[in-house]
């Protein structure tokens, strides 16, 4: 099988698309990944190198800065990458498309097509505000290109139960969707730093998702420590930490590493459709606080701690900082949750889905 992918860099759609790619090369599959939105960084490269040096011409990348849907200069969203998606289809002799951007679902030509629905920014607003988003030209043209893409693919798929059901509440969907939980496997981890009582917390500090605001009244015990970046198209994150420390942005390995050094992570997010940041803290030996919301009481179940608002939190932390075994016992269920979702059990849901839309289309080949 032959994929074509597309992908962002800016955060952890690029994190899933990685770990899918892996998995379905491992799996024998041939992969075209193409990232957009803007440029990747250097570690991001550094990995690509990577696969073309294990897989050699059975992976194929390309990027450009061509902007997203959600983006403000979305009038050009998708018409400015078609023409390259097209041709890199047809020189890969792509069988299917998966796509983490909507627009690519009515992608032209018959290629078979999957709209992965990481997020959107209608559900985002319902989570994270009391008025609808305003009227505007912008707003119009995300409302159209996700409606097109949803109505012209093939499957749409989401990470949680919670995420296709807000999808749903906004747009009509296809026939055909699934619930393919995201997955991670990260890297041997060879001794380090001892374990340190301080909690830590990650993502786009400047996404009001994030609901980083509320660290600003937690009365914690242990320091906590922030990283993330905190500006992004004129969206900024000021003042939002408190007390906590702000580390600023870092690469994979540095985070990691924080990851193992840390005792707790706290996922304070209003909007959250799945959170690969927290399960990288989990498989990392962190025990997961996080805000009670229904997607992440969808992934987490019972092996995550919960909190309601700062007040519960700061209660959380106190007793966690106070009780060696409670913390040690909320460890060892965050991380053997954690070790559940892994990407080959991703990738075996998304090779199920894909093999099913192929063979009507293999059987039509042959038969003619």
């Amino acid at each position: 099988m032959r994929v074509l992918m597309t992908t962002d860099p800016i955060g952890g759609v690029w994190t899933f698309s990685r770990e899918l790619a892996a998995e379905l090369l491992a799996h024998g599959c041939a992969v075209a990944l193409v990232s957009l939105g803007r440029i990747p960084t250097g570690g991001q490269l550094d990995w690509v190198e990577a696969q073309v040096a294990r897989w050699g011409a059975r992976f194929r990348f390309a990027a450009s800065d061509a902007p997203l849907e959600w983006m403000q200069n979305n009038q050009d969203a998708c018409k400015d990458a078609e023409p390259m998606l097209r041709r890199i289809a047809q020189e890969f002799h792509a069988d299917l498309l998966l796509s983490s951007q909507f627009c690519f679902g009515a992608l032209k030509g018959d290629l078979p097509r999957i709209v992965v629905a990481h997020s959107d920014v209608l559900s985002w607003a319902a989570a994270c505000r009391n008025h609808p988003l305003p009227a505007s030209p912008w707003l119009d043209r995300y409302r159209h290109l996700v409606a097109e893409g949803l109505r012209r693919a093939d499957a749409v798929v989401a990470p949680t139960r919670w995420m296709l059901d807000a999808l749903a509440a906004h747009f009509p969907l296809p026939a055909e969707t699934r619930v393919i939980p995201n997955g991670r496997t990260l890297p041997p981890f060879r001794g380090g730093a001892a374990r340190r009582r301080q909690a830590v917390t990650a993502g786009r500090l400047w996404d009001e998702g994030k609901n980083l605001a509320l660290l600003h009244t937690v009365s914690s015990p242990m320091p906590i420590l922030v990283a993330g970046e905190t500006e992004h198209e004129g969206a900024r994150a000021e003042h939002l930490c408190g007390s906590a420390i702000s580390l600023g942005p870092l690469e994979e390995e540095e985070l990691l590493a924080l990851f193992r050094q840390s005792s707790l992570y706290i996922c304070t997010s209003q909007y959250e459709p799945f959170g690969l940041a927290p399960l990288e803290a989990a498989l990392c030996g962190c025990a997961v606080l996080t805000n009670d919301i229904s997607s992440l009481r969808e992934v987490w179940r019972n092996d995550a701690l919960f909190f309601h608002d700062a007040q519960s939190l700061s209660a959380l932390l106190a007793e966690l900082n106070n009780d060696e075994n409670l913390l040690a016992h909320a460890r060892a269920r965050s991380h053997a949750r954690a070790l559940q979702l892994t990407a080959t059990r991703m990738a075996g849901g998304y090779l199920d889905l894909m093999q099913g839309i192929l063979q009507p289309v293999l059987v039509e080949h042959y038969v003619a």
